[in-house]
């Protein structure tokens, strides 16, 4: 087979074609799957490169889109589905009652002074009130930011102070593995930690951890609810270009990078992808295995599936309690269609007895999408084979908020390939970019993985609040060029599929979450023992990667002893746990006396973490002290 005739030439690759050579003409056309309540005046704004605008003068709404909409046709269907395994609790909210309760949490935050254009922290655990919350803030115009439920202070107060938010919507706690998190603590100690103090906490009591409520500003919702059991709040039309929503993001510096997304932009994309990607139809059930806390949450748990009609599920719990088998459990009780997930969950339940699955009744489930960190071969055939469905993987970023690469099934049947995610999607023009020179390379050669602008709708219109990072962090890194840069190498194959590589910069990916190590190298560095740090990703067969830590001590005697070893090791792993989650910690802390450097006093990260991973650590010509090396390989054979 020539590359004139490679597979998915037709329907798929002309698609393609046509939304870069005339953007504006396919555009156009996909903004008539969500509803406008007055027409766009231009299609796309690029007068300002690399800004974008899309859909420009058009009014619309998310919550509207994504609920409001539905009523007529299918109120009495599912709309959310809340499972918690942690809690033994289950409820389904139809689009009627949602529409309810959305409405409700609308008008607390109106008498809380929540106004178009505020923000408002969401700070939440998979329960329905954070839907709630979401959508409300969609509904009257406010601009929400959740956060990761359980993400540590520190953490949190930066959050805080990016967003200034004039509510933060909190809960008293979460639930994980049977354990319960509180919730009440972190916040307070991040709100003492903050300049910006918001004036209102609004706090869902589970009755799963009591807390200290703070008078004049923690507000009960239960009973803020009761007062507006039948109230009406009217949608706010906005201009497509208002901002729906910031999302943070972690970067190669501590300064978390806010996301920002719009409103009719993001509508359209999202309404696309599930005609074109996931195939998604009204009146089916969608399962995202994800969190609110991320953008998969976002864009698919809640306005995703909503937009097109679907029953979404919310689920609080782990891929194995009560065992393994209760995510197919949930397939088969809500008839679940598309299933959307992360290739670690996948390796989790790899472990486990292969007759949890073929033990419920899968027939209505159609494709089960993974996503969030690459997935390789063996997850991917392994779980084809033992569902006997299509697993179609898919590579994307919180920045752009849907798919960049995949196979879209909606447009043609194309073929998956094992170990990559597909092709690039309509919308973006991607090319793999010497990563000096800036040109293009040739097939099966390395590159940086690029869109030459102007972004498609539904990626992030700039970082909250600083439109020149936005300008050097994504399109100042490929010399001579002003393209977007994913900060991922990749290279296409003779059939145009794209393969991922792994990052050009300092930011991981463990299990989906993507972390600076610069953050964790700070939260290392604040300990009083410590003088210098230096942390890398680290391939993991569960995880994807781990975070490796090399600390250097003021004083190495410290550690001369095991048992003092051990004990400093724990110690700087709670640091972390404290400053930054759990979900941030090292898997292991290892002491050097010196970290290998460049004579300009570079640490030569790339080094480290090709030792690391047993693998040739590379040009060393610019050295300072080979001995550093030596140790390293000496501290991850001795004590790994």
């Amino acid at each position: 087979m020539g590359a004139g005739d490679a597979i998915g030439a037709g329907t798929l690759r002309e698609f393609h074609a046509r939304s870069i050579a005339d953007r504006e003409g396919f555009w156009r056309e996909q903004a008539a799957l969500i509803d406008w309540h007055a027409p766009f005046e231009r299609v796309l704004d690029y007068s300002k490169p690399p800004f974008t605008r899309w859909f420009v003068g058009g009014r619309t709404n998310l919550c509207h889109n994504a609920v409001d909409r539905h009523l007529a046709a299918r109120r009495d269907q599912p709309a959310l589905i809340f499972v918690s395994t942690e809690t033994d609790t289950e409820r389904v909210f139809t689009f009627g009652e949602l529409h309810r309760e959305v409405v409700r949490m609308a008008a607390i935050m109106r008498e809380l002074g929540v106004r178009r254009g505020d923000r408002v922290l969401i700070y939440m655990p998979m329960i329905p009130e954070a839907a709630f919350a979401m959508l409300a803030c969609a509904r009257i115009g406010a601009i929400h930011s959740v956060v990761f439920g359980g993400f540590a202070s520190h953490s949190l107060a930066s959050r805080i102070d990016d967003a200034s938010p004039v509510l933060v919507v909190s809960a008293d706690a979460g639930s994980r593995a049977g354990k319960v998190v509180p919730y009440k603590p972190l916040l307070d100690a991040a709100i003492d930690m903050a300049g910006n103090k918001p004036a209102n906490v609004l706090m869902v009591d589970r009755g799963l951890a009591p807390f200290e409520r703070v008078a004049g500003r923690d507000r009960d919702y239960a009973a803020l609810r009761e007062r507006h059991l039948d109230a009406e709040v009217p949608v706010e039309w906005l201009e497509s270009n208002e901002v729906s929503y910031t999302l943070y993001t972690s970067g190669t510096t501590g300064v978390p990078k806010g996301v920002q997304r719009d409103v009719g932009g993001h509508a359209v994309a999202l309404a696309a992808s599930m005609k074109y990607i996931f195939c998604g139809n009204p009146g089916e059930t969608y399962f995202s295995t994800s969190d609110i806390g991320w953008v998969v949450g976002h864009s698919y748990i809640v306005y995703g599936p909503l937009i097109a009609g679907m029953a979404t599920i919310m689920y609080e719990g782990t891929p194995l309690r009560p065992d393994a088998g209760i995510l197919w459990q949930l397939v088969e009780k809500y008839r679940v269609t598309v299933m959307f997930s992360a290739p670690t969950a996948i390796r989790v339940l790899k472990k486990q007895d292969p007759s949890w699955l073929s033990r419920h009744d899968l027939s209505s489930l159609r494709t089960l999408f993974l996503a969030g960190e690459p997935l390789d071969e063996p997850t991917a055939r392994w779980i084809g084979e033992a569902l006997g469905k299509p697993i179609v993987d898919n590579y994307w970023q919180t920045e752009t908020g849907w798919p960049i690469l995949t196979v879209a099934h909606g447009v043609e049947k194309t073929p998956t390939r094992l170990g990559s995610p597909g092709m690039p999607m309509y919308g973006y023009d991607l090319r793999l970019l010497h990563e000096q020179t800036g040109e293009e390379v040739g097939v099966n050669e390395k590159g940086v993985v690029a869109i030459v602008p102007p972004l498609p709708p539904g990626c992030m219109q700039t970082v909250w609040g600083d439109d020149e990072r936005f300008v050097k962090t994504y399109f100042s890194t490929i010399p001579g060029k002003l393209v977007y840069s994913t900060f991922d190498w990749g290279i296409r194959d003779e059939d145009g599929y794209y393969f991922i590589l792994g990052r050009t910069d300092d930011v991981i990916n463990v299990a989906g979450h993507r972390l600076g190590t610069r953050e964790i190298e700070e939260s290392l560095s604040s300990h009083q023992a410590v003088a210098e740090c230096a942390v890398v990703g680290v391939a993991d067969s569960l995880k994807g990667q781990v975070a490796m830590a090399f600390v250097v001590l003021k004083d190495p005697a410290r550690v001369a002893a095991p048992e003092a070893r051990m004990a400093l090791e724990g110690e700087l792993m709670a640091t972390v746990d404290k400053q930054l989650g759990a979900v941030a910690r090292p898997s292991r802390v290892h002491f050097v006396t010196l970290l290998p450097k460049t004579r300009s006093g570079k640490v030569l990260r790339r080094s480290i973490q090709a030792i690391c991973e047993a693998r040739d650590p590379g040009d060393l010509t610019t050295i300072e002290d080979p001995g550093a090396l030596e140790q390293l390989r000496r501290a991850v054979g001795l004590e790994a």
